[in-house]
């Protein structure tokens, strides 16, 4: 399921030091504006502590995490709406993606060059959403001259999308984004067929200083920045990345030691990557042993042929039930038998649903 999160934010805020925490990718830094020209993709594990349960339980010859995408795009600055910055071409990049993470810093240190002179999140909040919101005010405009044209000759689709448009419009003009609206079902379809860049779902990341990694939800500026966002009904989460960096580098024992020495239970990647991976409606099932105990990601609300094909195109083509069980049934009773005995063990048709946490062998015939 190839879904990817950019990372945006101003130059010199801690994105390309994010992305190296994530991917341990290498991606390039420096202490200067555009360092990120071209965007730096990478894979990551999404931290999952069930698969290690569940191979305690139902042995296997190894673990597969399931895998998030992450890409990181170059710095942006006001004016990029108007190709300031070589911003049509980073906003074309964030046009790729799935998702937004919008890093913005939220540490005082001189010794790091802020491009605006200050250390003020709000407001940097606020340059990269208004060149986003402009950049969609131009998509909107020229796209509303074509429909209404079409809309003369009373074409539903184009009376439709035209409604739409003229919903969106006085938004973006308001200095809105266009995820703050309340689309209905009809006209889901047609905002996603506009491919703007303010409807995309977004999750704030506050890069906060070391010192607050023990309690990074009461860092010094996260409650401005969770007050300033709150219309948009976006999460907004705290992130060491210098520290987050180096831990990435550490091997198991140096990292836990480190992590207790900070007094934090995990990294602050771990949190990162499971909200971004719920920011874009995903879940997890599994597959548990024989060759591998195996994490499997599914867009919420998949039915349970479509889970098969995630796995082989065949199983979804041959598919003839799935057995379920629930992780935590199997968690609470001890093993694969217990839970069995106790009725918890369901074979499914093509209709069911499947449910983040569900452990399934599907059966099928081709």
């Amino acid at each position: 399921m190839a879904l990817t999160a950019g990372i945006v934010g101003l130059p010199n805020v801690g994105k390309s030091t994010l992305f190296n925490a994530i991917t341990k990718a290498g991606a390039e830094m420096a202490n200067y504006p555009f360092a990120t020209i071209d965007p730096n993709v990478g894979m990551v594990e999404v931290p999952d502590k069930r698969l290690d349960r569940i191979q305690e339980l139902i042995p296997a010859k190894k673990i597969v995490h399931t895998t998030f995408e992450f890409t990181d795009i170059a710095g942006i600055v006001k004016g990029a709406s108007k190709g300031e910055g070589l911003g049509n071409k980073f906003l074309e990049n964030i046009r790729q993606t799935d998702a937004i993470v919008h890093v913005v810093r939220a540490f005082d240190d001189d010794d790091i060059t802020s491009v605006t002179g200050k250390v003020d999140p709000v407001d940097d909040i606020d340059t990269i959403n208004l060149e986003l919101i402009m950049a969609d005010l131009d998509a909107v405009n020229n796209r509303l001259g074509k429909v209404k044209r079409a809309a003369k000759g009373r074409s539903k689709e184009a009376l439709a999308e035209l409604a739409v448009l003229e919903k969106i419009k006085p938004v973006l003009e308001a200095g809105k984004s266009a995820r703050t609206i309340d689309f209905s079902d009809d006209e889901k379809p047609i905002v996603k067929g506009l491919f703007l860049l303010t409807t995309k779902p977004v999750l704030y990341v506050a890069n906060i200083a070391e010192d607050e990694m023990a309690d990074p939800d009461h860092a010094k500026y996260i409650d401005q920045i969770r007050d300033h966002v709150k219309d948009e009904g976006a999460e907004v989460i705290g992130v060491a990345a210098a520290a987050e960096e180096q831990i990435a580098e550490m091997d198991d024992a140096d990292k836990a030691d480190f992590l207790e020495m900070e007094g934090v239970k995990e990294p602050g990647l771990n949190r990162l990557i499971r909200a971004a991976y719920k920011l874009l409606g995903l879940e997890t099932f599994f597959t548990a042993g024989g060759p591998e105990t195996r994490a499997w990601t599914f867009k919420r609300g998949t039915k349970a042929p479509q889970a098969a094909g995630i796995i082989h195109s065949d199983f979804e083509r041959g598919f003839i039930a799935a057995q379920i069980m629930k992780y935590d049934d199997l968690d609470q009773l001890g093993s694969m038998q217990a839970v069995k005995d106790a009725g918890k063990l369901h074979l499914e048709g093509k209709d069911y649903v499947m449910q983040d946490g569900d452990i399934v062998e599907f059966r099928f015939n081709v």
